[in-house]
């Protein structure tokens, strides 16, 4: 029987910590919430290594030292709405919603929302709703945001999502650049979207955030 909660701590102490991660409130969320929940039961002996996790269809779960280290770039307050793009199984929607006052997550593999909705219910997490939709739509019903939360790689973003991020707010995501991959944080302000870089890192490219390929005569 494998002791998650001790999985848990030895993936905070062996990785977030050491990652210069800091905050209290994150490594207490992330101390606190179940991950082996998140992915699917064949993965969870090894959900706290320091991988991607694949959740089918070509996504993944973060990293966890690279989600927290995203999630500390994003420098969520107890009052911020966020919008968490990408949620998968729901693990950065139940750690988000210990951080702000309220999450809406938008998955676009309706099986994995499914599956997020159902596991965010059933651990009480009463501040984090569930849309099935495109990604790169967000969900402007609901904005506008403090902070925008994407759970992978971009090369692009839509003019539509920008619109979703209040003045002043943060938008994080990994910028895709070849082989090569760096997390950023946008702050969205009168003359448009500052690009400040956090950190180096790689994750898979999310479905319709991809450059559309030059025309070649």
């Amino acid at each position: 029987m494998i002791d998650f909660e001790a999985a848990r701590t030895a993936m905070v102490d062996r990785q977030v910590r050491p990652s210069d991660v800091t905050s209290f409130s994150i490594i207490d969320a992330m101390l606190s919430v179940p991950r082996e929940r998140f992915v699917p039961s064949a993965l969870r002996s090894v959900c706290h290594a320091g991988d991607d996790l694949p959740l089918g269809g070509g996504r993944v779960l973060l990293d966890p030292r690279v989600f927290a280290k995203m999630v500390d770039a994003a420098d969520i307050a107890d009052d911020d709405l966020v919008l968490d793009l990408g949620c998968g199984m729901g693990y950065s929607s139940a750690v988000l919603a210990r951080l702000a006052a309220a999450v809406i997550a938008v998955e676009s593999d309706p099986g994995l929302a499914k599956q997020a909705v159902e596991t965010l219910s059933a651990l009480e997490v009463d501040n984090a709703m569930v849309e099935t939709g495109p990604l790169a739509e967000g969900a402007a019903a609901h904005a506008p945001y403090n902070v925008i939360f994407i759970n992978g790689a971009i090369e692009t973003l839509p003019d539509g999502l920008i619109a979703q991020l209040r003045m002043g707010g943060r938008l994080v995501a990994i910028e895709s650049r070849g082989a090569a991959g760096r997390c950023c944080v946008w702050t969205r302000g009168a003359l448009g979207m500052t690009p400040r870089r956090a950190f180096d890192a790689l994750a898979p490219l999310l479905p319709g955030f991809g450059r559309a390929p030059a025309f070649e005569f």
